[in-house]
């Protein structure tokens, strides 16, 4: 294991994930249709659901998100595959990027007749975050969904308290520490975007930019603050 994917896997980078996680899922339902964009599983149902009532426009809407997240999972895949892992920005933060721009473009999106690709291009982001940030600690979650979390957290308290397991509490308490996270993300989400505005919504894409930075190495933090000091001084020189 590379030392790029042991700073992918930090517990506080996996945290602030999941907050921006809960983030973007209360806002697509209260401001972009009523709508859980992270998880694909409700875009197949009710795609179902209207193919079944002849809503071919509705179903056209719902396949695209489906589309949408399977093209991230894809795109996230191919990023790994073609960006050397010499670079001085890593594969995950390459995706970082791309999701800060996809996200940054969401935000000028109008509401109303649009939300359906707003919800499509939140599909993808989320799809690009889950297939990347796969591990917290080795262990495998999901910052964007937490069924999975929810039972492997379970699952780990289970083997401590029956078992008497050594290191599963432990575990079982970093599974719940990103579920709280993620609910943590939608209620500040539901207080900041209907009682200060929707504005906030730029937050989540400012969640992402704290991700870049925690997931790199001390020696190119250090790098960066160097190259910025000599930047800053010439241009106070001038």
């Amino acid at each position: 294991m590379n030392t790029s994917t042991l700073d992918s896997e930090r517990l506080i980078a996996a945290c602030v994930l999941s907050v921006v996680g809960g983030f973007l899922d209360i806002y697509t339902y209260l401001f972009r249709g009523n709508v859980f964009a992270n998880a694909v599983t409700g875009n197949m149902v009710l795609f179902g659901f209207h193919l079944a009532d002849g809503k071919w426009e509705l179903c056209g809407r719902y396949l695209l998100a489906i589309v949408s997240y399977a093209f991230g999972i894809f795109m996230a895949n191919l990023i790994h595959a073609r960006l050397p892992s010499s670079r001085r920005i890593t594969w995950n933060q390459s995706v970082i990027l791309l999701e800060l721009i996809c996200l940054l473009i969401v935000a000028f999106i109008p509401y109303g007749r649009w939300d359906f690709l707003v919800n499509s291009g939140i599909a993808f982001v989320c799809a690009l975050q889950v297939q990347t940030f796969r591990r917290v600690h080795g262990l495998p979650f999901a910052s964007t969904m937490c069924t999975g979390n929810l039972r492997s957290g379970t699952d780990a308290l289970f083997r401590s308290i029956h078992d008497r397991e050594t290191g599963e509490f432990r575990k079982a308490l970093h599974y719940y520490g990103v579920i709280a996270c993620f609910i943590f993300g939608a209620a500040a989400g539901a207080l900041l975007l209907s009682h200060v505005g929707r504005f906030m919504f730029l937050l989540a894409p400012a969640g992402l930019c704290a991700v870049f930075f925690l997931i790199s190495s001390r020696r190119k933090l250090a790098g960066w603050r160097r190259t910025f000091r000599s930047v800053f001084r010439r241009s106070a020189g001038r």
